[in-house]
């Protein structure tokens, strides 16, 4: 097998790991059906998967409704499954919230709602509090995004402006029982950040809103601060009847991959799954442990693999952008970091298949890369001070296309040293 395709294994393997048909299985069986109806609800890029994993296991019958990305539905049978916008939401996302809160109108105490969550549902579920609108939303999630908030800082303040967030709608589901079942892309697996949290109780303790947003530095309408003043609106909430199950995780994904990686002759060493720094600058010390081991021999001897994950970010500032995602962005950096260095392959792809808003899901870097890039009249230093990651590995043919994998445990990095 050669590393190309080695890699593209390890990360095919972290994914599998994450699949709601085989992670769901185990916490499904612990549940007992209600005396009243099963009601599903749910958000995120695998909730479609979900809630077609979720009837082929149920018992009894469901009904329900749940929103996922554009181009990653799946067919159904008692569940509604609605697409909306991401990264940036629209009328279909708050269309889904509405539609949610209808479903939970009414119910009593021997009902069971089940809230199937995963990354990518900040988006997708969408309705602000009195006061801001649509393109208030909008407004605010782009500047923080070319800001460089982390996924934290961006799901705190989603939080602060919506009616469905923080535990919104666990709050509208009572006195119905409410189990959430979660897919977890956020570094540190707080369910409370998790597509913001609609179903878990709001973070107790956490940097308000305002201060996130002088923080970054961001400039914002007076009506949109006079919001985030605000103290949380289910703060005092009683979450007695909720409780949550995270049934896949980023680091759990991280061993699948370390466990074939052994299979197939590699050292492996996970040094994290919560990485949060600017893709180019993780890409740098990243590079550095990778040169260490194959010229020192330590921390540990080739041939070795190194893994990790989390969620970088790209701070594009006013800087003109040019098509990419942070793991493409993670990887041409630490290609240049390496140069022509012998021995080294590596691949950074976003386990939902969709790294950015383009249609590969990372890419992979050679040894050969870069004296391919000269014949091809690439200027590969310029392509990463332009953000144009996207463009630079398209022209090397090293993107990385699986389409819509039915999971999110946000990035995967790895590197194989031989």
């Amino acid at each position: 097998m050669t590393p190309r395709a080695i890699l593209v294994e390890l990360f095919l393997a972290a994914v599998a790991a994450a699949q709601p048909a085989t992670c769901m299985r185990a916490a499904v069986a612990q549940v007992p059906p209600p005396r009243g109806r099963t009601i599903v609800i749910g958000a995120g890029k695998a909730a479609a998967y979900m809630a077609a994993a979720l009837e082929a296991m149920w018992p009894t019958p469901v009904e329900g409704v749940v929103v996922t990305r554009y181009g990653h539905a799946t067919a159904c049978r008692q569940i509604q499954v609605l697409q909306a916008g991401h990264p940036q939401p629209d009328q279909n996302s708050l269309d889904a919230a509405q539609a949610m809160r209808r479903q939970l109108t009414g119910l009593t105490k021997d009902d069971l709602v089940i809230s199937l969550i995963s990354g990518g549902g900040s988006a997708l579920l969408v309705e602000p509090v009195a006061g801001i609108t649509l393109a208030d939303k909008q407004q605010v999630t782009q500047a923080m995004f070319q800001a460089g908030a982390t996924i934290r800082q961006l799901n705190r303040v989603r939080q602060a402006l919506s009616l469905v967030k923080g535990g919104g709608l666990a709050a509208m589901a009572w006195p119905a029982q409410v189990l959430t079942l979660v897919i977890s892309d956020v570094p540190g697996d707080d369910p409370a950040f998790i597509a913001s949290g609609p179903t878990v109780p709001p973070p107790a303790e956490s940097a308000s809103p305002l201060e996130i947003i002088t923080r970054l530095g961001l400039r914002l309408p007076p009506h949109v601060l006079a919001v985030l003043a605000q103290p949380s609106r289910y703060a005092r909430q009683d979450f007695s009847h909720c409780r949550t199950m995270t049934i896949a995780t980023p680091i759990q994904s991280l061993q699948a991959a370390a466990a074939r990686a052994r299979e197939l002759g590699y050292v492996p060493m996970i040094l994290s799954d919560c990485i949060e720094a600017e893709a180019a600058e993780a890409a740098q010390v990243h590079a550095g442990i990778a040169q260490s081991i194959r010229r020192h021999y330590t921390p540990l001897a080739p041939p070795a693999v190194l893994l990790s994950g989390g969620e970088c970010r790209v701070s594009l500032g006013n800087t003109p952008a040019g098509k990419g995602g942070r793991n493409t962005e993670f990887l041409l950096a630490l290609g240049l970091a390496l140069q022509e260095e012998q021995g080294m392959f590596a691949l950074a792809c976003d386990t939902d298949g969709i790294d950015g808003s383009e249609d590969n899901a990372g890419a992979l870097w050679l040894p050969d890369s870069v004296q391919r890039a000269r014949e091809r009249g690439l200027d590969l230093p310029l392509h990463l001070a332009r953000h144009d990651s996207y463009a630079a590995f398209a022209a090397l043919d090293d993107l990385v296309i699986t389409g819509p994998t039915r999971t999110n445990v946000n990035d995967f990095r790895a590197i194989l040293i031989h």
